[in-house]
């Protein structure tokens, strides 16, 4: 079982950056592909970007490619998703999540979740 705590999160500007970060305890940290999914008010939560268990595939949504890089560091048992070029439609409560038997493109296989960072983009 792993637990996950987000960090990171805060108020920026259009235009501003912030790296979240995703510190994992308990077991097998390295077996576990790594993601960070959004949610905004009054919007269903989006998966924004995936990182395989080894780092060597990663995913990003539409929205955030090009301005977010998820990377993980398997002997620190930490993930992080940089953010650039932030929007106010960034916007959201920011998730970090685990899972063993995760589709790397989908949010379909994450097993445990952090509690969330508020991540807020004034216009």
């Amino acid at each position: 079982q792993v637990q996950l705590v987000e960090s990171g999160g805060g108020l920026v500007q259009t235009g501003g950056s912030l790296r979240l970060s995703c510190a994992a305890s308990g077991r097998g940290f390295s077996t576990y592909a790594m993601g960070w999914f959004r949610q905004a008010p009054g919007k269903e939560r989006e998966l924004v970007a995936a990182i395989s268990w080894s780092g060597g595939s990663t995913y990003y949504a539409d929205s955030v490619k090009g301005r977010f890089t998820i990377s993980r560091d398997n002997t620190g048992n930490t993930a992080s998703l940089r953010m650039n070029s932030l929007k106010p439609d960034d916007t959201a409560v920011y998730y970090c999540a685990a899972g063993l038997k995760v589709v790397i493109a989908t949010p379909l296989g994450y097993d445990y979740w952090g509690q969330g960072t508020q991540v807020t983009v004034s216009s």
